[in-house]
């Protein structure tokens, strides 16, 4: 797919790149910014002052509403280059899609199409270098919004400031993940905010992930806030199944985020003739899977993550040990192909692929 620029905006250069002091032999995920941004206001029932500017700090008041009571919607993509040099950028649409719909739970005015689109390419232009040429590296582009009224009453702002800005990563975990189930915290409950990419949802998930990290394991399996019965989300991913042949995953129901990888996953799987269950999954049944040896692979999906296949389950006391990585034909398979079209080595069958001009 490919989007005409339909608005203009000035673009000041940094006058000092970093690029030239940035190791992109020793990535780490998030840890370095490329050398621009781009920054929209909304005040007064309208976007105005669009600009793509050196990275920077930014100025806000400490009454700014959205450090108070968490009014803030993010979104995460990537950006490739192609073997013949075309700039890639995987299912905008889809992350613009899914960023209005956070914004309007969280009564935050929608991105207008132009405005995310536009800043992506002249984005992505201008900060081409800054994307890796090393497998399994990418771009990644951060775009989020923040209520910016300098006022602390309980109500929806009405200022806003939409920026994006981008970063060269590697992948987001090294290898396999060891994972425990959570029985006790709770990430998000139907009818909350749990559908949204929103701040909220991933502050709720630091403690239980450091209790975990500090038991060994790399993730946590968020379950249900009801009953702590049912399969929810993996940490930072979407989560999957694949057991007798069949890939399972749960179906979402107001508190899972609804993922691109995720989509983009079961649209690939299905054209394939995998069998596919959108459902509720239980804690017993796929631990009755792994002890009959019918639980072929268990993965979560992200787009930091793409496919991240898990070597571990932990369970009352116990580590379920799913079958070796090279074994996993589906999740494999999967990750080869997503991959190859978000480089533009694959056929883009489903034109999911933006081609910045």
């Amino acid at each position: 797919m490919s989007v005409s620029k339909t608005i203009n905006f000035p673009i000041e250069r940094t006058t000092k790149s970093r690029l030239s002091e940035t190791d992109f032999s020793n990535l780490e995920f998030g840890t370095v910014n490329s050398d621009h941004m781009f920054v929209v206001d909304y005040y007064k029932g309208e976007w105005k002052d669009a600009k793509i500017m050196p990275f920077q700090n930014i100025s806000v008041s400490p009454a700014c509403s959205a450090l108070h009571y968490g009014q803030t919607v993010f979104e995460g993509m990537k950006a490739f280059r192609a073997t013949n040099g075309d700039l890639l950028v995987f299912r905008p649409e889809k992350h613009l899609e899914r960023l209005n719909n956070s914004n309007r739970r969280l009564c935050i005015p929608e991105i207008p199409k132009e405005y995310f689109f536009d800043a992506i390419d002249e984005l992505v232009k201008l900060d081409q270098e800054w994307i890796p040429n090393k497998e399994g590296c990418s771009l990644y582009l951060r775009p989020f919004i923040f209520a910016n009224d300098p006022f602390i009453g309980v109500k929806p702002s009405s200022a806003y400031k939409f920026m994006i800005f981008t970063c060269p990563v590697a992948g987001y975990y090294k290898g396999t993940v060891k994972v425990i189930i959570e029985s006790e915290f709770v990430r998000a409950s139907p009818g909350g905010i749990g559908a949204a990419k929103t701040g909220g949802n991933y502050a709720a998930s630091l403690l239980p992930a450091k209790l975990a990290a500090d038991k060994g394991y790399q993730q946590i399996l968020w379950t249900d806030s009801k009953e702590h019965k049912y399969f929810e989300e993996s940490g930072t991913m979407n989560l999957m199944f694949v057991i007798n042949d069949t890939l399972i995953t749960p179906s979402l129901d107001g508190s899972i985020l609804p993922g691109i990888t995720r989509d983009s996953i079961l649209t690939i799987a299905k054209d394939w003739g995998v069998k596919i269950e959108e459902r509720r999954i239980s804690v017993d049944e796929v631990v009755e899977a792994h002890s009959k040896g019918t639980l072929q692979d268990a993965f979560g999906t992200g787009t930091a993550a793409t496919i991240t296949q898990i070597s571990a389950i932990h369970h009352n006391g116990e580590d379920m040990v799913l079958p070796d990585v090279a074994t996993r034909e589906l999740s494999n398979k999967l990750n080869k192909t997503i991959v190859d079209i978000k480089h533009g080595v694959a056929e883009d069958k489903y034109n999911w692929v933006h081609r910045i001009k």
